[in-house]
């Protein structure tokens, strides 16, 4: 065994002074594995969701609380849930799903004002926040905050409503979570707007209430824009909360292998270097330092693509 894995990791003669697992060979053994395993995932999260798959807890009544929160502490009113607003995030959400785009204008010219004509809420100034990749409801609010515009969206003294939508699926070709969040004001001759009442324990109360399926995040800036007919006033309804939390997160287990991986094949290339420089062994193949920036390149990027990001 111990002349296995040196054979395996360390450049010696048995390897012709390169590791083993640095051999073209080996490589495509490893990057075959890789893609197999991509394909293996999907199956199981696809056949067991409650076993594996995307992990979240993130609710529209902590997107509330914790929204209003940022706005009492710099002296401003909170805003109201509101149905329409709610319903004009979750179909902009499903059609970000549906037609594969992370934009505030989708590839077909819809924007987000026409989302929330056609939910029947008659505004007067009219906004949108959008997330994908968050796993809680603080880190979404944190990094709203943390960008100008977004941040100008939350604090806007122009906004007296507010919905949200969060769901998972595949965007752009990777699972995650998706939060919309459309701000709002009716213009003073408008009919009330429904209310969602929130609840502490939130707990679904009206079946017909229309929740996005769980999938795929982004944020936006907003103008004044045209007004548009008012709608009658509906009862009030809750909203529940919007969680899943399968046994095992594809999405960390997918960027823990990768991450193992690349660490693994780092460190051999270091020692690897160390010893053929130590040795002062001749070789044709060589190039390690060139491979090692590439690889913690790649690494860092992994690690950054795979925090939440606003759009």
């Amino acid at each position: 065994m111990r002349k296995f894995l040196r054979h395996l990791f360390l450049p010696h003669e048995s390897n012709n002074h390169r590791a083993k697992i640095l051999h073209i060979d080996s490589i495509l053994i490893v990057i075959t594995l890789l893609v197999f395993s991509s394909f293996l995932l999907s199956s199981l999260q696809s056949r067991f969701p409650a076993v594996l798959g995307i992990s979240y807890n993130i609710t529209p009544n902590d997107l509330l609380n914790q929204t209003n929160q940022v706005r009492l502490e710099r002296g401003l009113s909170t805003l109201t849930l509101n149905s329409e607003l709610s319903q004009a995030a979750s179909n902009k959400a499903a059609d970000m799903f549906a037609k594969d785009y992370w934009a505030h204008v989708a590839p077909d010219g819809a924007t987000p004002w026409g989302f929330i004509k056609n939910s029947g809420y008659e505004y007067l100034y009219a906004g949108e926040n959008l997330a994908r990749g968050f796993s809680n409801t603080s880190d979404v609010i944190s990094a709203w905050m943390a960008s100008p515009s977004h941040r100008d969206n939350v604090l806007s003294s122009n906004y007296s409503d507010v919905g949200f939508a969060i769901t998972t699926g595949n965007l752009t070709g990777s699972d995650t979570v998706l939060v919309v969040e459309m701000f709002g004001t009716k213009y003073a001759g408008a009919a009330a707007a429904p209310l969602i009442a929130v609840s502490p324990i939130p707990t679904p109360t009206r079946p017909d209430l229309n929740l996005s399926e769980p999938s795929p995040t982004i944020i936006f800036v907003t103008e004044n824009i045209t007004l548009v007919p008012s709608q009658p006033e509906e009862p009030q309804s809750k909203v529940a909360s919007i969680q899943q939390q399968p046994l095992i997160d594809k999405n960390d287990l997918t960027k823990n292998i990768l991450v193992i991986v690349l660490i693994v094949l780092i460190t051999i290339l270091t020692v690897d270097a160390i010893i053929i420089e130590k040795k002062k062994i001749i070789r044709v193949v060589s190039h390690n330092l060139d491979h090692i920036i590439y690889l913690i390149i790649i690494l860092l990027t992994i690690i950054i693509i795979g925090r939440g990001v606003v759009l």
